[in-house]
């Protein structure tokens, strides 16, 4: 990023912090100024640090991500616009909050949607988005290149889409994480060391990730190379897989966080 891009972000909770983070490992750090009322002790340290700004007086930035939570959007749409200038790309990473609403709510058509997921703290995340229609290729380019340090960036996509992005790949990690959470509480009930239990969830659940992306097949495709039939996968995936198992559970928890995130947008107009 150029040298003379600043980047006020508003909120620095653990999604806003995680974009800080990939900003921050960047090779050419931004003016970051972090507005928190209440911020961790990372972000304190990083202000500390002089790596950014904590809790500036706001004027006008050149990219301005708003990370609060959507309920608190409304209260504190007026005073984000005094960070907002002729030339201010506004970035927000809250769930359920249309385009349109943040262009109604705070006097610009220059708004991009994105949701971005934790992992991007570790550079391994993946971050989707959708534009007001007629958003200028310079700001399409300058989102991608923000959101570029966190992983992946898919988009401009359809905002028809954004529940549902939200509610896979948004809060997909959590998923993940509980996955490995179970497991570990599950052996550890059949006998295993807790903390052995633990160790291997959180290495299995890993290493199968990085084979899903590395060998490039399918998620079917591994789990039916790794299932002998009448072995010990087999046991397993007939309770996981059943009429009430995991794909039903997750169909269903995809729903409810995608009709979650529609319910924030109604409850913003």
């Amino acid at each position: 990023m150029a040298g003379a891009q600043s980047i006020a972000l508003i909120g620095a909770g653990r999604m806003g912090t995680a974009l800080a983070k990939g900003w921050l490992a960047g090779k050419k750090t931004p003016d970051i100024r972090i507005s928190d009322p209440q911020p961790s002790a990372e972000v304190a340290g990083w202000a500390k640090a002089g790596t950014v700004t904590l809790n500036p007086d706001p004027s006008p930035v050149s990219i301005l991500v708003v990370a609060v939570k959507p309920q608190v959007f409304p209260k504190v749409a007026e005073s984000l616009k005094a960070w907002i200038g002729p030339k201010t790309l506004v970035i927000s990473i809250m769930a359920g909050i249309r385009v349109k609403q943040l262009a109604e709510r705070l006097g610009t058509d220059r708004v991009v949607r994105a949701m971005p997921n934790t992992p991007g703290a570790i550079g391994r995340g993946v971050s989707v988005f959708c534009t007001m229609g007629k958003l200028a290729a310079a700001d399409t380019a300058a989102t991608e290149k923000l959101l570029a340090p966190l992983g992946d960036v898919i988009g401009p996509v359809d905002e028809k889409h954004m529940s549902n992005v939200t509610a896979l790949s948004g809060s997909g990690p959590a998923y993940v994480f509980l996955l490995a959470e179970a497991m570990a509480d599950a052996a550890e009930a059949e006998g295993l060391p807790s903390d052995l239990a633990s160790k291997l969830a959180r290495l299995t659940v890993a290493g199968a990730a990085a084979l899903l992306e590395e060998s490039g097949e399918a998620p079917g495709a591994l789990r039916k190379a790794v299932t002998s039939p009448g072995g010990t996968t087999q046991a397993a995936l007939d309770i996981l897989m059943d009429d009430g198992g995991m794909p039903r559970l997750l169909r269903q928890a995809i729903r409810a966080a995608a009709n979650r995130d529609r319910d924030l947008s109604r409850d913003t107009d």
